[in-house]
């Protein structure tokens, strides 16, 4: 049976993988591994919304900063709009 694996295509990345490898004595999957979940743990998954609304929250406290970036979020929706065409469907 052939096991999963993982290609990197950095030098940089692989390099320090055997190096740390070789320091610790460990196998570079468990280097790798550990490396992948110190990295979700500190970076947790967050959706969209909740990016937008920390976002937002950021800037509601620059009022003048959050007025300019809703006023120029609201210029493109209108060019948006303007240039939108509904799609007729397919041709039966």
């Amino acid at each position: 049976m052939t096991a999963p694996q993982l290609s990197v295509r950095s030098a940089k990345a692989r390099d320090l993988a055997h190096e740390l490898s070789r320091r610790e004595r460990r196998p570079i999957h468990a280097i790798v591994e550990d490396a992948l979940a110190e990295y979700a743990r500190r970076h947790p998954k967050e959706s969209a919304a909740a990016f937008l609304r920390r976002t937002r929250a950021i800037d509601a406290g620059d009022d003048a900063g959050a007025a300019e970036i809703e006023a120029a979020l609201a210029e493109v929706q209108a060019a948006l709009d303007e240039h939108r065409k509904p799609h007729g469907g397919i041709d039966l």
